[in-house]
């Protein structure tokens, strides 16, 4: 019985045998498929295509300068890297709750899932990339005279009663100047861009301010034209988009989040350049130049992404919003 059992394996390894074999060649002879790398896409017209909406959400929280004790390191480390991870999981938990935990204070603010949040760790320990620091360049002496007399100003109103000049362009709804419209914050930042021939549109979701910009090489206007978000110029460098923007108004907004910091002047230049890095990436870049407000230009830099199914909503801001007429009304009250 051993012996058929024996005889019966031995026939069918050798039945079996030459297809194994003939498999293994198929199978080594077949071509190997290798992914495609990414290719930059053209529009009809020919430029590079960088349309979509954009998000800054995964540099939300992360400095727009960076801590003097951390030099000039760049780039966060492992440790890092794993508490922004953690970071992001508790704030996936606690938007997913669908209920208050027990003895949680109440409060007038809105839930934390309304906000926005990272879907991955930045790498980057500061956004500004230039100087190599990472620090915001010094005043120069016009710049801290105007901070001395913004601040009196400020105080001033103060003593006179509350004003609608003690809150920021921002809180008015009126602008929050380019890099203001720009910088990731905690909700609010996607940047909408369309192409055509000759122009790019952006639209930014916070505050809904609109750039409509020429890629035709027309100059920019005369000195006498200003504006909050200023003029913008555009042309192509390869695949990568420069911007090239001045004609502000001075004294307005600043380079910080939602237009904060020292307002800049009317010798402000920011050169932006986006470059598409992949499907859904794309690096980010503002230099910023101001000879009557910093001491030297900097950079600031990081990437953006496109997310499934991510897209502008309404900016009302003060449409049917009582606030500014509560505070100035309920600071009157106080006052008295």
């Amino acid at each position: 019985m051993r012996y058929r059992l024996a005889q019966v394996i031995a026939i069918c390894l050798s039945v079996a045998a030459p297809s194994l074999a003939q498999a293994g060649q198929r199978a080594t002879a077949a071509p190997t498929k290798t992914a495609k790398p990414w290719a930059q896409p053209k529009t009809p017209w020919g430029d590079p295509d960088i349309q979509g909406t954009w998000t800054s959400d995964d540099y939300i929280g992360v400095p727009l300068q960076r801590g003097a004790d951390v030099g000039t390191r760049l780039l966060r480390n492992e440790e890092e890297i794993a508490a922004a991870q953690a970071n992001i999981q508790r704030t996936s938990d606690r938007n997913a709750q669908e209920f208050q935990s027990p003895n949680t204070v109440i409060t007038v603010n809105p839930p934390g899932h309304w906000g926005e949040g990272a879907r991955r760790p930045a790498t980057q320990t500061s956004m500004i990339i230039v100087p190599e620091d990472g620090r915001m360049p010094a005043l120069t002496p016009e710049a801290q005279q105007r901070q001395a007399a913004n601040a009196t100003a400020r105080q001033l109103t103060a003593l006179e009663g509350p004003s609608w000049k003690d809150y920021s362009y921002y809180i008015r709804c009126i602008s929050r100047g380019l890099m203001g419209s720009t910088l990731p914050v905690i909700y609010g930042n996607g940047t909408q861009i369309v192409q055509g021939p000759g122009y790019i549109a952006m639209l930014y979701e916070m505050v809904h301010e609109a750039r409509i910009i020429p890629l035709n090489g027309s100059p920019h206007p005369g000195a006498g034209v200003k504006s909050y978000m200023g003029d913008a110029r555009a042309r192509w460098e390869g695949n990568t988009l420069v911007i090239e923007t001045t004609n502000f108004l001075p004294n307005k907004t600043g380079i910080g989040l939602n237009g904060g910091g020292t307002p800049t002047s009317e010798e402000l230049k920011v050169t932006e350049r986006f470059t598409r890095t992949g499907p859904n990436t794309m690096n980010y870049q503002a230099t910023i130049e101001d000879p009557k407000t910093f001491t030297r230009p900097f950079t600031i830099g990081y990437p953006v992404t496109q997310e499934p199914g991510y897209q502008n909503f309404e900016y009302a801001c003060h449409e049917g919003n009582y606030a500014m007429s509560n505070s100035l009304s309920g600071s009157t009250a106080t006052a008295q």
